[in-house]
């Protein structure tokens, strides 16, 4: 299915995965709203795409602006969520606020989206979560980031079933760089991402572009749908 001519709403869309998600729908002739909280990373991400990129600043993790936000959009094809968070720790001694933080921004966003964006979607479009894979591959100190993986794997396999015949599929990305990571200083960064490297069986991290691919992937194949779809450069099998 092409992407030419349809409308693709992207949260979580201004940086990272989310920004090169959306420029590679362009590239593809579809029209773009990218929504994120941060009006001056809209900004730039509008000055640098321009087209048929439109933008709007919406918490994800607020249910009444997130209804509210579907409600003033209208129909579209396809629904990309890319919100995310981050904590990992010992399960003893990580904050249960931290924890429950944690799943408010990852599952709880994606979760309002499609339950108020599905019923917004033309005959013929998606939804695609994000997940990650420590549901699948445990690491000590992701049990939360593990939970909540597998919660929207759960999510996306029901909703396949329940939402048809939108499509809903899963996105699981390995270590991608991404701006998340801009934070730490560079010689950890490389240090990281070298490290990481050397375990995969691409020996390189993942990009953003990588990613991207396998979103519009999913949202064009048409005979994909409550699929968990691993990028990780080979990680689940090492």
């Amino acid at each position: 299915m092409s992407l030419a001519g349809k409308t693709v709403v992207i949260i979580g869309g201004s940086s990272g995965i989310g920004f090169a998600t959306a420029k590679a729908v362009l590239g593809e002739g579809g029209a773009v709203l990218i929504v994120g909280r941060s009006e001056a990373k809209l900004r730039d991400a509008k000055a640098q795409l321009g087209g048929k990129l439109r933008t709007a600043a919406l918490d994800a993790t607020s249910e009444p602006g997130v209804k509210r936000f579907f409600e003033q959009m209208g129909a579209f094809d396809h629904l990309v969520t890319t919100a995310s968070g981050f904590a990992s720790g010992p399960v003893r001694m990580l904050e249960t606020a931290t924890a429950r933080s944690f799943f408010e921004s990852k599952f709880w966003s994606q979760y309002y989206a499609a339950k108020y964006g599905a019923g917004h979607i033309r005959q013929g479009g998606s939804i695609t979560f994000f997940a990650g894979i420590a549901s699948r591959k445990p690491f000590p100190g992701l049990a939360v980031a593990a939970a909540i993986d597998g919660a929207i794997e759960s999510l996306a396999r029901t909703l396949a079933v329940e939402l048809a015949p939108v499509r809903v599929n899963v996105v699981s990305p390995g270590l991608v760089a991404t701006p998340v990571y801009d934070a730490m200083p560079e010689v950890e960064r490389n240090a990281l991402f070298q490290s990481y490297a050397a375990k995969l069986p691409v020996k390189r991290i993942g990009q953003p572009e990588d990613i991207a691919a396998t979103v519009l992937y999913v949202m064009q194949n048409t005979y994909t749908t409550g699929t968990i779809v691993d990028v990780d450069g080979g990680l689940m099998g090492v």
